[in-house]
């Protein structure tokens, strides 16, 4: 499917590792690109996270887009108190016995679009992409997706169902934002 010039069916994700490093990668944010070009092989050797290109699926040295994941919960430190906590698990409909303080998520730690790419839904693509990766394809129990989101990718995150966390939030940098993996999982088995 040919999406603003990108045939979506020539992408391909690559779990990135040391022998699949990547050379070039330029998406206007030089923490972003720093990260991907320099270090996050050690942060994957260190168990710490791990990176997945998008790439085109002729030539993986074009990189459109990457992100970068690690293991995270949503739990009641995330929220204002505990009041909101608990309206928060009753609206994703908890039953009581399955209350926890916490619950499995993957966050989104990273994600840079290639400046060349970027209005040609890539970043959306790669957002399907980790949805579909951590509710589908999990080997482990996940029921959110989390995202420190800046506070310029905040529309961005919303337009693909994420919400914030705490309505509250005053960080002057980011909003926490999840999207509960649920609404595209169907029924829980």
């Amino acid at each position: 499917m040919l999406q603003n010039g990108i045939d979506k069916n020539r992408l391909d994700f690559i779990r990135l590792r040391e022998a699949k490093a990547i050379s070039h990668f330029d998406c206007g944010d030089a923490d972003l690109n720093d990260f991907i070009l320099n270090r996050a092989s050690a942060y994957q050797k260190q168990k710490l996270a791990v990176s997945y290109a998008c790439v085109d699926s002729n030539d993986a040295s074009r990189v459109y887009a990457y992100c970068s994941l690690a293991n995270d919960k949503v739990a009641l430190d995330d929220f204002k108190d505990k009041t909101e906590f608990n309206r928060f698990r009753k609206k994703r409909g908890f039953p009581n016995e399955k209350r926890l303080k916490s619950y499995p998520a993957v966050k989104l730690c990273r994600l840079g679009v290639e400046n060349s790419v970027k209005g040609k839904q890539i970043g959306t693509t790669v957002i399907d992409f980790i949805k579909s990766m951590s509710a589908l394809d999990s080997n482990a129990g996940c029921r959110f997706l989390t995202v420190d989101a800046n506070l310029n990718a905040v529309p961005f995150y919303e337009k693909n169902g994420f919400v914030r966390m705490n309505a509250k939030d005053d960080n002057p940098h980011t909003r926490l934002m999840y999207f509960d993996l649920n609404d595209i999982a169907g029924d829980p088995v």
